[in-house]
């Protein structure tokens, strides 16, 4: 098994908190927690872009993807220079529960960078789409 990082299983293990009592009483479902917790897949990558004076830039990109029991996976995607790989942990964790809980049948993912899109030209964030939806 792949270790899980301390700093991306605490906020999970607080937003987990309330359902103690529920796990106390059933506790396959702590199992079936127990493996959603982990991403399937986790992937953090560089991204190198042109700003508009010409300079390469380079911002880091991240995807989860968690469980695909019940379909593709499915998230958005985050742009804010604070964005590190334990927030999109831990934001493709609720997209597992926002995606059960409408009905949609699809599995947990986000994405993001670091990339600060105030001030930068339409074409500039633009560039970074692709890289990240892939």
């Amino acid at each position: 098994a792949i270790p899980i990082s301390l700093s991306s299983v605490r906020p999970l293990r607080r937003s987990l908190s309330p359902w103690i009592p529920v796990f106390d009483v059933h506790p396959e479902y702590a199992d079936v927690m127990e493996r959603l917790i982990e991403p399937e897949r986790a992937i953090q990558f560089r991204v190198a872009w042109l700003d508009d004076k010409g300079k390469i830039q380079v911002n880091r990109g991240f995807r989860v993807q968690y469980n695909q029991a019940i379909g593709p996976y499915k998230g958005g995607l985050r742009f804010h220079p604070s964005v590190n790989m334990s927030i999109i942990k831990f934001l493709g964790f609720e997209q597992i529960f926002k995606n059960s809980l409408t009905t949609l049948p699809m599995g947990g993912a986000k994405g993001g960078s670091d990339f600060d899109a105030r001030g930068k030209s339409d074409g500039r964030d633009h560039a970074l789409l692709p890289v990240l939806h892939d």
